[in-house]
């Protein structure tokens, strides 16, 4: 068999030599690219005794990074309690929020701890026991104990947060102020904390939560669950919740204002544990897609890992 000649043979080493490099190249962008932690979500339902029906909340878990020890075989990891808005449900931070991505960058960069996010749906309730479900009651009494027995998560204070957006971040606030044994910090973006009353194109006034038989809007029930009648209770006691609160500068809701409000009020009590930012943004998902990480990354120092 004749041997190739030598320009045949100069060719393939370098048809050869350029794949190995294009090879190299993908390798090494792969490995930057790919993050070290990549979470996955899990959706998941618990038997509320309390409804009645099926609870629906999806769970993040981060996943280890390859060759490393598995982390969830070993000691439990902290838990973040992600509320949606009066509208959403249990899906509204992974589609539109893109929460995934944004926890994924974070833990990868090492700049919070790894932890796992319970997302519950639960439409319309505002996250209290109303005139509607009892939201208050299966949040704390029901999910909180099922996803400690079926997650490995720490159950103690230190290792439990609650964050929500717009009647999300409402509750979170008014359970921080509630129930400050249970919550090492909370996070609440654009919350819907009016006062003394929502206005008129808030869903607050046509919700179940708020709304008597008759069909009108509750404002002594309003008014007894939101954050000011609670302060006097919260000031009283020694804990307290490290707070980050926000707001897009165009919200139409005046929540800017309210927001300030509230951090007014609240920063004497916790100087050096309460953030408040205005960006730029109406009540919208671009700015709680934004923003999520920031709220993240003023949690994580208070989370035991």
């Amino acid at each position: 068999m004749p041997l190739p000649s030598p320009e045949i043979s100069r060719r393939v080493r370098g048809v050869v030599s350029g794949l190995l490099s294009l090879f190299l190249v993908l390798a090494v962008l792969g490995a930057v690219a790919r993050p070290g932690w990549a979470g996955t979500v899990r959706e998941e339902h618990l038997a509320s005794a309390v409804l009645g029906r099926d609870y629906p909340f999806l769970v993040y878990l981060p996943d280890p990074p390859r060759g490393a020890p598995g982390k969830q075989a070993g000691a439990p990891l902290p838990v973040l309690y992600l509320l949606h808005g009066a509208n959403g449900d249990e899906h509204a931070w992974v589609d539109k929020g893109k929460m995934v991505a944004t926890l994924d960058r974070l833990i990868a960069e090492k700049r919070i701890k790894p932890l796992i996010v319970v997302m519950p749906g639960h439409k319309g309730m505002w996250w209290v026991d109303g005139h509607g479900d009892k939201a208050e009651t299966v949040l704390l009494k029901e999910l909180l104990p099922e996803v400690e027995r079926r997650f490995p998560v720490r159950s103690d204070r230190a290792g439990r947060a609650v964050a929500g957006l717009s009647a999300g971040g409402f509750a979170t606030l008014r359970l921080a102020f509630k129930y400050p044994q249970l919550f090492a910090a909370g996070a609440a973006l654009s919350p819907a904390i009016y006062a003394p009353e929502p206005p008129a194109g808030s869903s607050a006034r046509k919700d179940p939560a708020f709304q008597k038989k008759n069909g009108r809007f509750d404002a002594r029930l309003w008014q007894r669950l939101n954050w000011p009648s609670l302060l006097d209770a919260y000031r009283n006691q020694p804990l307290r919740v490290p707070l980050y609160i926000n707001s897009g500068d165009r919200d139409r809701f005046d929540i800017a204002y309210h927001a300030a409000v509230f951090h007014h009020t609240v920063r004497p009590l916790q100087p050096e544990a309460i953030a408040f930012r205005v960006v730029d943004g109406d009540h919208e998902w671009p700015v709680w897609e934004r923003t999520l990480g920031d709220a993240l990354l003023f949690m994580d120092p208070y989370l035991g890992g």
